[in-house]
């Protein structure tokens, strides 16, 4: 695989805004939430087993996932969660390796929310990438952006990795505190050191 930027933060962090700042520079985006989405959409590839596995109750009319009420079981049941990644993950594993090898740009930039707590993306990437803000701006901004309660928010935030464990695992961090310019910034030193490091790199090993 092409040289590699593994995209990650937690929620309300400023991800999505990160990667457009990327492809606006010229590097192929692929986003595993959004494959995610598409895998859970109707006529997905995931619905058939998440029908089969959990029942119609879980199936919205159109025919996609009911993503609200598998929020509230995957944060209940443990093992539900299990049963649900089983099906999602190969899929996303594999639908995000065609984008991969389907992708132009100057590099790759995989936007993985998980991917500290997932244990195998850190192996899979050159170089790891965390957006970082404060815990309370990341509250704000969920509860601005998903009309969530607070405490809902915080349940979500405990569920993922410590913001101290996801700036461990990092190469490089970007910091979103609102200011674009900043951010803008930020982005234009990484990408050129990305850009530069894609030209000399050793293909990783998929």
């Amino acid at each position: 695989m092409r040289f590699s930027v593994g995209l990650t933060g937690g929620i309300g962090s400023g991800k999505s805004t990160v990667a457009d700042l990327f492809a606006a520079r010229g590097a192929a985006i692929i986003d595993t939430d959004l494959i995610a989405h598409q895998l859970t959409a109707p006529g997905g590839a995931a619905m058939t087993a998440i029908r089969a596995q959990f029942g119609a109750d879980f199936v919205q009319p159109n025919g996609a996932m009911d993503r609200a009420r598998m929020r509230e079981l995957v944060f209940a049941d443990p093992a539900a969660k299990g049963r649900l990644e089983a099906i999602l993950h190969p899929l996303i594993r594999s639908e995000t390796e065609a984008a991969a090898q389907a992708a132009g740009g100057a590099y790759l930039v995989f936007v993985v929310p998980l991917l500290v707590e997932s244990g195998s993306w850190k192996q899979r990437v050159n170089r790891v990438l965390v957006v970082d803000c404060p815990e309370e701006t990341q509250v704000q901004r969920v509860r601005q952006r998903n009309a969530l309660a607070e405490d809902q928010v915080r349940a979500i935030m405990a569920s993922q990795a410590s913001r101290a464990n996801r700036l461990a695992a990092a190469d490089d961090v970007v910091v979103n505190d609102s200011d674009l310019s900043n951010l803008e910034a930020q982005v234009d030193r990484l990408h050129a050191l990305y850009a530069s490091l894609a030209q000399t790199s050793v293909p990783k090993a998929s």
